[in-house]
């Protein structure tokens, strides 16, 4: 599959080239990473891009960027993020669990899962989980991108999609599994409270995309650190809440970013 991207609202074919302001989240995808992006008069465009590096080069000059993966790895120095405890914290009792420990660098070049289990825990005393081993490209990916391009790393930020609910909804977790029909239906109504043209986007992807490529909760995910962003430069927080964030072995900042509701 080739990159895709689908443009509604009222921005028109001129427009794509220029150097307008928008507001970008991303999540990652079966069939690479959905995004939704926020521009002027909340114009919206949807779409996959089958590389981080290709949504990078076409949107590089957004505002901010924020993405459903981890940014900053441990290592031996720094063997657990703080941010990762913190937001599992806020979290609980009922969606901490959505918070994944993210593998150190050098067991994103593993061939298989018993491998990188064995670097991994060499460098930070512990094996990863499935769930991590399943996206570790994706995380390199971005970990590649990043160490890269130095304006990557000050747009592209950090943003968990449930921290992100949880702060919009008053800092109250959501109460259902993201994936029912209860979970989807509560992000749903938070969406739609915050971003009048939720329901258009999520029907415009519906639609446009199958389930093979692009499930629901992704839809979600993306477009509430869409909304995220566009409300970075009224409110922004992090966690852990320290103004200067730990950084890892390349310098990176390993912290999340969210905007209270």
């Amino acid at each position: 599959m080739g990159d895709f991207c689908y443009l509604y609202g009222r921005m028109k074919s001129r427009d794509i080239q220029m150097p307008i302001e928008k507001y970008i989240g991303v999540d990652g995808c079966k069939a690479g990473w959905f995004f939704s992006a926020i521009g002027p008069d909340d114009n919206v465009e949807i779409g996959i891009f089958e590389t981080i590096e290709n949504l990078w080069q076409t949107y590089s000059e957004a505002k901010w960027i924020l993405i459903d993966i981890p940014i900053g790895l441990p290592s031996k120095e720094v063997e657990t993020r703080q941010c990762d405890k913190t937001a599992r914290q806020v979290l609980s009792p009922k969606r901490h669990s959505s918070i994944f420990s993210p593998p150190c660098r050098e067991a994103l070049e593993a061939d298989n899962y018993p491998e990188a289990c064995r670097i991994n825990r060499n460098v930070c005393g512990r094996k990863i989980s499935k769930q991590v081993w399943h996206i570790s490209r994706k995380i390199k990916e971005v970990d590649d991108l990043i160490a890269a391009h130095s304006m990557a790393q000050m747009k592209m930020r950090e943003a968990h999609p449930e921290i992100c609910f949880w702060a919009l909804a008053g800092k109250n977790p959501m109460a259902h599994y993201k994936k029912s029909p209860e979970g989807l239906a509560e992000r749903f109504a938070v969406l739609r409270n915050y971003f009048g043209q939720s329901p258009t986007v999520v029907k415009t992807a519906l639609d446009r995309f199958p389930r093979k490529q692009l499930a629901r909760d992704d839809i979600h995910d993306a477009l509430v650190n869409a909304v995220t962003a566009a409300r970075l430069d009224i409110s922004m927080e992090t966690l852990p809440s320290e103004p200067e964030p730990i950084r890892d072995m390349l310098g990176i900042p390993m912290q999340m970013v969210y905007s209270p509701g």
